[in-house]
């Protein structure tokens, strides 16, 4: 919301030394966000005055046509004499009234006015348009002022080119203040001095002689105001202020009736929509759309409509989406005047329309349609139902001002009872929120200043104003009389820690796991958890595959991408693909964080009070209406692992590399992995590692399938890692301890075993291990051979055995009588034979 500092002193007596700068820090302070404060004409220096064209000659020997002009400017240039000026513009005549800067003026930018030689002639001075005057972006030609103007009136204060702008964001919660009024009276609040309203306006009741309106659906509509003016002047243009005060707030001036109504809704916050009486056959209506009905909107789109878009209406069918935009068939016409007559036609007869609508209706129409408007930002808001009589109103009195309309006395006032919201609140609850003393009677006058009604002593009865639905328990009263006593008021107080407090285990493991990847040379990244069908599809996962069901979101930020990510990998190779595409070709990266697995049953979430701690039950039945979070981490890998250089050439990441990271994670849970072979998308089939813990799969590693890696544009060989830390970390309650150590020397005892190809390794591992016994320290797998030597359907595996035990120097029998136990044992198992023998 761009909010003029002009006009906002219109509506609150500022004190005069207050520049825009002091009015933002106030609005700050009392929870607006301010961006920037805009020095309009800051650079802009005089003189710049009102002149009248008193003749024109075409120069025609240039390329482009070109004018050389005599203006009056009055006394502005110290001898009263007409100024010469050269104009390229057409789209003034003689006698017309315009705006001149004359030699020794800066126009912003800042560009310096000078007397020239140009075109053969002197230019002293120049005829300037609204852009090189800083008013807008139109350049299509100079600015025609009305004849009543003076020549030689200062055109600075008459146009008001000296102002200072500030944007205002607004917040979803505050959408009052997408209008002068709501910042009035937050800038009055902060400043303590009253406000005048420009909604308390002398309006008179409804009557049955008003345009007749009917509301089919009170859900959708539950506020309709109609009000007609007759007899407007087609010809009448916007007056200089109007047109101003819309442009420094964004709004291009368009006609008088369309200026009228943007600049109420600025002013007051209520949208207005103006009809051609002409052009609507019969009654107004309100209602939804049925199948197969179709509206051109008045930005010339024919548009399909669905049964949820909330329609105004006629006798020939839809002439409007309420709240969002008006139909092309009853648009107010544009005036035309008749060159040889004079006459300027154009509709004469105008209906207002000030409506209240569903916020949640408008908000799905204008995204169902791509086609946000003013109108609709301030509907799905929010806006006061009580301001819609006076905003109709205050568009009817500018109407018989400026255009010269007469007001009908036909008054339309539809209206849905709305039962009066109270709300409880103890005297001294802001003074226990914020931990200070505000006391009850700041408390009371705080929410009076906010347009609350407030009666009580100890327990206070506050009934809210209608532009703040926001408003709808007491801690919300609270906040408004924190925010206005000021943030910065509040004291600073570190929090009384009880003992015995801290990180819980599974946090603890959490933080072990991002730690010991970042130690291993991995960088983390935080993705958005948000995905869509085209994800799966680019990772080859089947129509039924578990990871494509799905939790879906009712407001998406991107359409493309409405549901929770049920796997980290998207999220992580979408990064890695773009750091590929910025040059880093090296990568190893990781994510941590949950995954969200849609429950069979869909449950309704409960509403949690705000002012007590919920109880358990409240809780429970929250978790049992959320889809299960698990935790997870992953890893993706490309280019090289080990760098180049001087030293030699250097090692690319490979599946090895995500089946060592997994390794490294489960060391930090304190639990050994067993890695075996598997198929599992978007792995490929030769390359994917299955990870195991106790028989438990817990996740899976290995090299991308060569179609996941094309359809991403990631480099080949690219590998990743997706584990399951709860799974994980569930059999490590306890805390991670590091192994005993021994000071006894070590034996190696190495073995090689022939086995059938289709027994895994980590088989043939566990029984070693179970083999050995407790003197086996460690075990690797070092070496695995096919070919001749080891047979057909054969596999060589060799693994080195470390023995050790803690209380003295192994013999040389005890080492081979482990060794040979580890090997009877995988001969039992898996039906391995000691190669050689």
């Amino acid at each position: 919301m761009r909010v003029p500092l002009s006009w906002l002193r219109e509506y609150v007596d500022l004190p005069a030394g207050e520049t825009g700068r002091d009015v933002a820090a106030r609005l700050v302070r009392a929870g607006l966000e301010v961006e920037t404060v805009e020095q309009l004409g800051g650079d802009l220096k005089g003189p710049l005055v009102v002149g009248q064209v008193l003749s024109i000659e075409e120069l025609t020997e240039f390329k482009k046509p070109i004018r050389y002009c005599m203006v009056n400017v009055g006394d502005a240039n110290g001898t009263g004499e007409p100024q010469e000026i050269v104009c390229g513009a057409r789209n003034f005549a003689v006698g017309d009234k315009v705006v001149v800067v004359l030699p020794g003026a800066v126009l912003p930018g800042p560009f310096p006015i000078a007397a020239r030689q140009t075109y053969g002639r002197t230019s002293a001075g120049m005829i300037c348009s609204a852009r090189e005057l800083g008013m807008g972006d139109d350049h299509d030609g100079i600015i025609v002022l009305p004849p009543e103007y003076e020549p030689g009136t200062d055109a600075i204060e008459l146009l008001q080119l000296v102002d200072e702008v500030l944007d205002i964001a607004v917040t979803p919660d505050r959408g009052y203040c997408l209008s002068m009024r709501g910042v009035a009276r937050e800038a009055a609040a902060a400043y303590g001095l009253p406000l005048a309203d420009p909604a308390l306006l002398d309006v008179p009741p409804a009557n049955s002689y008003g345009y007749l309106v009917k509301v089919a659906d009170p859900a959708g509509c539950d506020r309709f105001v109609a009000r007609t003016v007759t007899g407007v002047d087609p010809s009448a243009k916007s007056p200089i202020w109007l047109q101003r005060r819309l442009q420094k707030s964004g709004i291009r001036p368009i006609s008088l009736t369309v200026d009228i109504t943007n600049y109420v809704m600025l002013e007051v916050g209520q949208p207005l929509h103006a009809y051609d009486r002409d052009r609507v056959d019969g009654p107004i209506q309100v209602r939804r759309a049925t199948e197969g009905e179709t509206l051109t909107t008045l930005d010339g789109t024919k548009r399909k409509l669905s049964t949820e878009d909330l329609l105004i209406c006629d006798n020939s069918g839809p002439i409007g989406l309420a709240g969002v935009m008006g139909g092309a068939s009853t648009e107010i016409l544009d005036p035309v005047t008749d060159p040889e007559t004079g006459i300027t036609t154009g509709s004469t007869e105008i209906v207002i329309e000030a409506a209240h609508f569903d916020p949640v209706a408008i908000a799905r129409t204008a995204k169902r349609h791509k086609l946000p408007s003013e109108a609709s930002k301030r509907f799905e808001r929010g806006v006061d139902p009580e301001a819609a009589r006076a905003a109709a109103q205050r568009a009817v009195d500018l109407l018989v001002l400026i255009a010269g309309g007469t007001a009908e006395a036909g008054v339309t006032d539809i209206a849905a009872p709305h039962p009066v919201r109270t709300i409880a609140i103890d005297a001294d609850l802001p003074d226990r929120v914020a931990g200070t003393e505000y006391g009850r009677e700041t408390v009371t006058r705080r929410l009076q200043e906010i347009g609350a009604t407030v009666v009580g002593t100890d327990v206070l009865e506050v009934t809210p104003p209608s532009w703040r639905p926001d408003l709808t328990d007491p801690y919300d009263l609270a906040e408004e009389v924190i925010r206005l006593e000021g943030y910065d008021n509040v004291p600073s107080r570190l929090p009384s820690v009880p003992p015995g407090k801290g990180l819980t285990e599974a946090q603890r493991f959490q933080r072990r796991a991002g730690v010991v990847l970042a130690g291993a040379g991995y960088v983390e990244i935080n993705a958005y958890p948000f995905l869509g069908d085209a994800a799966f599809d680019a990772l080859g996962l089947e129509a039924d595959d578990a990871r494509r069901r799905t939790v879906k979101l009712v407001n998406p930020l991107n359409d493309e991408e409405p549901a929770l990510r049920t796997t980290l990998l998207p999220g992580l190779l979408g990064a890695l693909r773009r750091n590929i595409g910025r040059g880093n070709t090296d990568l190893a990266l990781f994510e941590q964080g949950t995954v969200f697995l849609p429950k069979a049953e869909l449950k309704v979430a409960p509403r949690l009070p705000v002012d007590r701690r919920p109880t358990d039950g409240q809780l429970a039945e929250l978790d049992a209406a959320l889809p299960d979070q698990p935790r997870r981490i992953a890893v993706a890998l490309a280019g090289e692992r080990l760098p180049s250089g001087w030293w030699g050439k250097g090692a690319g990441a490979s599946w090895a590399d995500a089946v060592e990271a997994a390794r490294t994670v489960a060391r930090a849970a304190g639990v050994e992995l067993t890695v075996r072979q598997a198929q599992y998308a978007p792995w490929h089939p030769g390359r994917c590692a299955e990870l195991s813990v106790d028989g438990r799969v817990v996740g899976h590693a290995g090299e991308l399938h060569p179609r996941v890696i094309k359809a991403l544009h990631l480099p080949e060989r690219t590998s990743a890692m997706e584990l399951d830390l709860d799974l994980l970390g569930a059999e490590n309650a306890d805390r991670v301890s590091g192994p005993p150590v021994s000071a006894y020397p070590v034996a190696t005892q190495d073995v090689a075993l022939i086995v059938d190809t289709a027994v895994p390794a980590a088989e043939v591992e566990t029984a070693l291990r179970e083999g050995a016994g407790e003197l086996l320290e460690a075990i690797r797998l070092f070496d695995v051979f096919t070919g001749e030597q080891a047979g057909e359907g054969k596999k060589s595996l060799a693994y080195s055995l470390r023995f050790r035990a803690a209380d003295r120097t192994l013999t040389a029998d005890e080492a081979t009588a482990a060794r040979e136990a580890a090997v009877a044992a995988a001969a039992a198992r898996t039906g391995a034979v000691l190669r050689g023998a």
